[in-house]
């Protein structure tokens, strides 16, 4: 940094303090916006830090957001709390904040942010409704006062209209089966309900009112009884499984097969082999053909082969599934070793293990459950922890994986946070992703290195090249070496070339540019830019452009 730049951050910055002493709030903002639009947050945090304590609600505001994104949860809520009676973007940012850590106390700040006009306040107070299972009232709610230009507004009415109406529909055919007494005509009446994953999952008070349309069900059909456990499992919050195990019994009491095939499933989620393939046996035998296929994969992965070999005779061998398994089994056959992370056959005293406080054996007692059989994330979870808070990046990587898995933002956040400063090579990246999605970008250029420091072709292109839009050329030279020399024949190889050379062109190598650039140029709308949103104006605003930089080294050599 020259001193010309820095004497104008200090201008800025000091301009920025002056302006919140003065209680002047467009000043100030127009002094954040240097800071953040220029990439030079790092250097904003300390004046920020000042004018929050000199009251500006902006900066307390802007803060937030950064501490938020580089970890500090803590300190943003601190941030948010200090001006959210006041300012609408605090309190929008502090009621997102509490929604996310599950605090009910969001719905005050939201409408808080609502009453000092923030529209997306209105929205999410809506969702708060909604997710309260009252669906007909958020949608009232948003069309109070609504204006004609609240476009975003009635999308959220015709999401909640629409759950209304399913729910209504659904109601009227049970209604009509009842009065029957038709089972099937009940299980028919539930089927909407396997189109609402999404809004079972943002909205979980609606789960409320289809569990009273599925017990209804239930006590015209044995399969709604299963349909029930299902839905208890899929998309109820919480552990049902003592209410589900009890209905899929009661189903299969009532000698419907396919609960012993779904008692088989949850019990295999959940990891317990031994009853998995005891329900699974007891379908098998009844005729379920999928619960016979998933019975000899069981006794394939335990190498119980002759087993598996029996129960494959009984089944079709037109079968194309069928197929894969006797392939299989002939190569089982044939292994001299089984791979240690493959062999379930060590699955007892692993957890035996796990249990006496080993977290290693714990670790890789969850990830065989996981990978090899079938198990659910949210039962293989509480495997993976253990490893990953004694610090082992491995596990603290996977454990991300299994809370994406699960729709778990803020602890896939802070897995992925925990195994990138342990690190994790792709977490790394990962953060860096994040990142730079807010806008962080210096922030984002430190993990892009980190990821990129004994990491892959990939990573080495993702450091080089936010360095080099940092204009950072000669830190980003070696990277982009490496990402060239490594990856030009790989899906990116189009991009590193436009980002090698223009760092080579902006360090005087400009006949060395010209060629890299050329071959960029050639093909950058078909290899690089349809590969990006052609909405994300902040991406497009820092995107290269190779026939600009490559016209820049011509000239250059044209020069002399």
């Amino acid at each position: 940094m020259d001193q010309d730049e820095t004497r104008t951050i200090e201008a800025r910055g000091e301009g920025l303090v002056a302006a919140a002493l003065a209680g002047d709030e467009k000043a100030a903002r127009a002094h954040t916006d240097f800071f953040v639009f220029g990439r030079r947050v790092d250097e904003g945090i300390p004046y920020w830090e000042r004018a929050v304590e000199a009251g500006d609600a902006f900066s307390a505001y802007t803060l937030a957001r950064y501490r938020k994104i580089r970890g500090d949860r803590a300190e943003a809520e601190r941030l948010y709390r200090l001006a959210a009676d006041r300012h609408s973007d605090c309190a929008y940012g502090l009621a997102v904040l509490l929604k996310e850590n599950g605090d009910p106390e969001a719905a005050r700040w939201f409408r808080k942010g609502w009453d000092m006009g923030r529209l997306d306040c209105k929205i999410e107070l809506g969702r708060v409704l909604a997710a309260e299972g009252r669906p007909a009232e958020a949608a009232a709610f948003l069309m109070k006062d609504a204006g004609i230009g609240d476009i975003a507004v009635f999308r959220w009415v015709r999401l909640f209209e629409g759950v209304r109406e399913t729910f209504d529909g659904i109601a009227a055919a049970l209604a009509a089966a009842e009065e029957t007494g038709d089972g099937d005509a009940a299980v028919e009446a539930l089927a909407p309900l396997d189109g609402m994953d999404r809004e079972f999952k943002d909205y979980p008070g609606l789960t409320a009112e289809a569990e009273e349309y599925l017990s209804r069900a239930g006590a015209l059909s044995p399969r709604a009884l299963v349909e029930h456990a299902i839905f208890l499992e899929r998309q109820c919050a919480g552990d049902r499984w003592a209410e589900a195990r009890d209905l899929l019994l009661r189903s299969h009491a009532a000698g419907y097969t396919g609960a012993s095939y779904v008692l088989g499933v949850f019990h295999e989620e959940r990891g317990d082999l031994a009853e998995a393939e005891h329900w699974y046996a007891l379908a098998a035998d009844a005729g379920h053909e999928a619960a016979g296929l998933r019975l000899t994969r069981t006794y394939l992965l335990q190498r119980r082969l002759d087993e598996a070999e029996a129960r494959l005779g009984g089944l079709d061998p037109e079968d194309e599934a069928v197929a894969e398994r006797l392939a299989l089994l002939a190569e089982l056959r044939d292994e001299d070793e089984v791979p240690p992370d493959q062999d379930l056959r060590r699955l007892p005293d692993l957890r035996e293990r796990a249990e006496a406080g080993d977290v290693q054996a714990s670790y890789a007692y969850g990830r065989m459950l996981y990978e090899w059989c079938d198990a659910a994330a949210r039962s293989t979870v509480r495997w993976y922890e253990p490893a990953a808070l004694a610090g082992d990046a491995a596990a603290a990587a996977d454990l991300r994986e299994l809370y994406r898995t699960l729709g778990d933002p803020v602890r896939r956040d802070h897995w992925t946070r925990v195994a990138a400063e342990a690190g994790d090579r792709g977490a790394c990246n990962a953060m860096a992703w994040l990142s730079d999605y807010n806008r962080d970008y210096q922030e984002a250029e430190r993990w892009y290195v980190r990821a990129a420091d004994g990491g892959s072709a990939l990573y080495a292109m993702m450091a080089g090249k936010a360095l080099a839009q940092g204009g950072k050329y000669e830190e980003a030279e070696p990277y982009l070496r490496r990402a060239w020399e490594e990856g030009r024949d790989e899906a990116f190889g189009t991009e590193t070339a436009g980002y090698y050379g223009l760092v080579l062109n902006r360090t005087g190598r400009h006949d060395e540019a010209a060629d890299l650039l050329s071959i960029a140029a050639a093909s950058w709308w078909e290899d690089v830019r349809s590969r990006y949103d052609t909405d994300d104006l902040a991406m497009l605003s820092r995107m290269l452009d190779p026939e600009e930089e490559l016209k820049a080294a011509e000239e250059a050599l044209a020069a002399g």
